[in-house]
């Protein structure tokens, strides 16, 4: 792992060339899937950065609310990501309404604790985070690791309703990726299908920050490039571990993301490979 980190650092600087040289058919199909899978895995960090740092403000000022707590769900309008936290039962209100502004400053926020009925969107929300947990507790398919927690995701982008199911780590300067799944549900916001993103957990100690670069493989079958919970992971751990890095190597593909500009490049693995093959003559030393 680290010879590869060394010689990735080397040449990522020759990534641009290496995608001029791809066919341009395969260039367009490429890119297009690529601004895809990005668009998805911002908007899905930007519901969970809306749902951390909400927590924490009603975990803090709420501490006698916390038994009434039936759950909470985050959404994102044009201007604002809120974060809504409701009582238990078939039919909640609002316990906390938090909107933060989209500068992600998490002390640039507004609560509002007038109890009110959900709105469509949340209700809906509510219903696929209802549905997301009888699955977890029914369906064998959901695999559980000591030392983490799933993170139920429900979710809507662009007027597409699914659920997203990551899982998290209890413990410190732990990266975690992989053990996550996408819910697919039908007009009656009931699950449609499950979908296992990743077939295990792949985690990372980051507790020396020493750790510049991350990688890990997609195995045939599944996501060919980086899928979008891997850019929303990265996106929620990647500032606070000094990460510079990230690359999903499968068949056909190298996907890297910049940590420190947020963007996600994709390779063929034959320009990959002519990459790697002439940092290795360039660099034998660094073999």
């Amino acid at each position: 792992m680290l010879k590869f980190t060394v010689i990735v650092l080397l040449f990522f600087s020759f990534i641009t060339a290496a995608i001029a040289q791809d066919k341009e058919p395969e260039r367009a199909e490429i890119d297009q899937l690529t601004d895809s899978v990005m668009a998805e895995g911002k908007a899905l960090y930007r519901s969970e950065w809306a749902s951390w740092h909400g927590t924490d403000i009603f975990l803090e000022k709420y501490k006698d609310k916390q038994s009434q707590l039936g759950g909470y769900v985050s959404y994102e309008t044009p201007t604002n990501l809120i974060n809504v936290f409701y009582t238990k039962g078939d039919k909640p209100v609002t316990i906390g309404v938090i909107t933060f502004g989209k500068d992600f400053n998490e002390k640039n926020y507004r609560l509002d604790t007038v109890a009110r009925l959900l709105n469509p969107v949340e209700q809906d929300l509510f219903t696929l985070r209802k549905a997301a947990f009888k699955a977890l507790n029914t369906d064998t398919t959901f695999k559980r690791y000591n030392n983490t927690n799933f993170n139920v995701i429900p979710f809507i982008n662009n007027g597409l309703k699914r659920i997203y199911i990551l899982t998290a780590p209890t413990a410190l300067n732990v990266v975690a990726f992989g053990n996550d799944y996408l819910l697919n549900v039908n007009s009656k916001n009931e699950i449609s299908s499950i979908k296992r993103i990743h077939n295990s957990l792949i985690s990372t100690d980051t507790k020396n920050n020493d750790v510049k670069a991350i990688f890990h493989s997609h195995i045939p079958g599944k996501d060919e490039i980086m899928s979008a919970t891997d850019i929303c992971t990265l996106m929620l751990y990647e500032k606070e571990n000094n990460l510079k890095q990230a690359y999903v190597m499968s068949k056909q593909y190298v996907s890297i993301w910049d940590c420190e500009k947020d963007n996600l490049v994709v390779l063929t693995k034959q320009a990959w490979d002519r990459i790697y093959s002439d940092q290795k003559t360039r660099h034998p030393d660094k073999q």
